[in-house]
């Protein structure tokens, strides 16, 4: 009777202990994250030189994943140094009041072979928006390779005034791209 007591908890603990997903450490010298968008209709890229990620993710255990990124928006740079302080102002990100920007995954879905979607929560500019970002991983032992892009509206964040208020002088949708290297910490 004790074998038997014993064994239904520690069946019992296994469905409801959850798993122990892998943490992720981002190789910042490998990875690279940015958005491009027209500007007077020519493409305009750009990159984040600063920011942080907090990964966790198994997958063959989405329900417990996690990745939470935050992104210093000053350390936004392009190959148009004036570009790049028009968008740290008032017009663009309005970086005196809102020095960075966060997305924070609700949950991630499984598409096809190694093609991934991650849920989840932009803030940016004071505005939290729900987005959904297709990804594609692939894990070569303890090394992961991610590549994503995804497409947001920048008047949905209440981004662009004055002259940049009109998608004639820079296009409503902006494509963020993220190319990341990880290495499993545990």
């Amino acid at each position: 009777m004790i074998r038997l007591i014993a064994a239904l908890i520690a069946i019992g603990s296994a469905i409801v202990a959850p798993a122990s997903a892998a943490q992720w450490t981002v190789d910042y010298s490998k990875s690279r994250l940015g958005f491009s968008v027209l500007w007077s209709g020519q493409p305009f890229e750009a990159t984040f030189k600063s920011w942080k990620a907090n990964i966790i993710f198994d997958r063959t255990d989405l329900i417990h994943a996690k990745a939470i990124v935050t992104i210093d928006l000053d350390s936004e740079t392009s190959a148009a140094p004036d570009n790049d302080d028009g968008l740290k102002g008032a017009e663009g990100f309005a970086i005196s009041q809102f020095p960075s920007a966060h997305f924070e995954t609700t949950h991630f879905e499984s598409k096809t072979e190694g093609n991934y979607l991650a849920n989840g929560k932009l803030s940016l500019h004071g505005v939290t928006r729900q987005i959904s970002l297709p990804f594609h991983l692939t894990i070569n032992g303890n090394t992961a390779h991610m590549t994503a892009k995804a497409s947001v509206l920048r008047t949905d964040f209440g981004l662009g005034h004055g002259e940049w208020a009109s998608p004639g002088t820079i296009a409503r949708e902006v494509a963020i791209t993220v190319d990341l290297t990880a290495t499993k910490s545990h």
